[in-house]
């Protein structure tokens, strides 16, 4: 594809993400993380570069590979970068294409027993591997970032079945999420700003518009209430989806974050996740919150769920100052991780937003 069907396949996301978003050691993030990724680090990954999610039998997944390894790309820690992709490309990356399984067990006969994969996983390895090839020079790490986006376009976008006058969608994984009226959709699963990098990056138009779909359904899902974890996505348009989760729990508060990081802070599902943490009193924030009514059905006092809710009020009611908490290496993998991403996004997309 030349470069002018490249801006004309790309002008249809104009505007998607904000131009302020940028490299994170382009605005120093890197001096500014240290610390709580040496804390990160210390806690969550072993020395064979297996991110371990301690309250998930120890097991290790497609999604903590990649997060890990974008952090550690955004901190400048290549030794750790490249430890963490030596051991996926042994462990996970056992397809017959480039994605990867979606699970490991540490003691378990069968240590894969699913070869699936998880999209957010792959979406975020090839991330990873993109801003890493740039930071530390390394032109294999975009070569692999390219061809796992191949397989993920060729595999995991779908038509969006209310027709083709709508962008697609990402589907949860490459295989068992269709349904007779569609197929199940998860909306935190699609993260913007990785999306139109890579789309950017590889020539895939198709990526950055179901980027743009995604942002859509965000838009849709927002005018009935806070996005929920999980969807059917049909004709008639998205709905609960049987034996899923309808309301917005611990997968769901990923979409506020993911949003504010792309720079999209005016989004409504920004708005709608605030206003339901600001009802919540004492010094807790809901991790599960109701669909229509907005109450909180489970809380924690966990530093990583209080960043999100913190730079998400601050997004939406565009303050000056968040009430981010300091770091707590004493945090479980995700929602710790969650925290060194709202610092990210924080830094690179939300200045105003600094902690105080």
């Amino acid at each position: 594809m030349n470069r002018r069907r490249l801006l004309s396949g790309f002008a249809a996301i104009a505007g998607l993400v904000g131009g302020g978003a940028t490299l994170a050691q382009e605005t120093g993030a890197d001096a500014k993380l240290q610390d709580v990724w040496e804390a990160w680090r210390s806690a969550n990954l072993d020395a064979t570069g297996r991110v371990i999610d301690q309250f998930q039998r120890g097991a290790s997944h497609s999604e903590g590979q990649g997060y890990g390894m974008l952090l550690a790309a955004t901190v400048g820690d290549r030794r750790s970068f490249e430890a963490m992709e030596t051991w996926t490309l042994r462990n996970l990356a056992i397809r017959a294409d480039n994605l990867m399984a979606w699970r490991w067990f540490p003691d378990e006969a069968v240590q894969v027993p699913d070869l699936n994969n998880a999209s957010d996983g792959d979406l975020f390895r090839a991330w990873a591997l993109l801003r890493a090839a740039q930071r530390f020079g390394v032109p294999e790490f975009r070569e692999t970032a390219g061809q796992i986006v191949r397989d993920l376009a060729a595999s995991c976008i779908a038509p969006h079945p209310g027709g083709p006058g709508l962008d697609p969608l990402l589907l949860p994984g490459a295989e068992g999420f269709t349904t007779e009226a569609g197929f199940i959709y998860n909306p935190c699963y699609a993260m913007p700003l990785a999306m139109t990098e890579l789309a950017t990056a590889f020539d895939t138009p198709s990526l950055a518009r179901a980027a743009r779909g995604a942002v859509e359904v965000s838009r849709a899902l927002a005018q009935g209430g806070v996005v929920p974890d999980w969807v059917e996505m049909t004709a008639e348009g998205p709905r609960a989806a049987e034996g899923f989760s309808f309301d917005a729990g611990y997968e769901a508060m990923r979409i506020p974050l993911y949003l504010i990081w792309s720079g999209l802070s005016d989004h409504p599902a920004i708005q709608r996740y605030a206003e339901a943490q600001q009802r919540v009193s004492g010094d807790a924030v809901a991790t599960v919150i109701a669909r229509e009514s907005g109450a909180a059905l489970s809380t924690s006092s966990d530093p990583g769920y209080k960043s999100i809710a913190a730079l998400t009020i601050c997004a939406a009611r565009r303050d000056v100052g968040s009430d981010i908490p300091p770091f707590s290496a004493n945090s479980p993998y995700y929602p710790a991780t969650l925290q060194l991403f709202a610092m990210i996004a924080q830094i690179e997309a939300s200045p105003m937003c600094i902690p105080i």
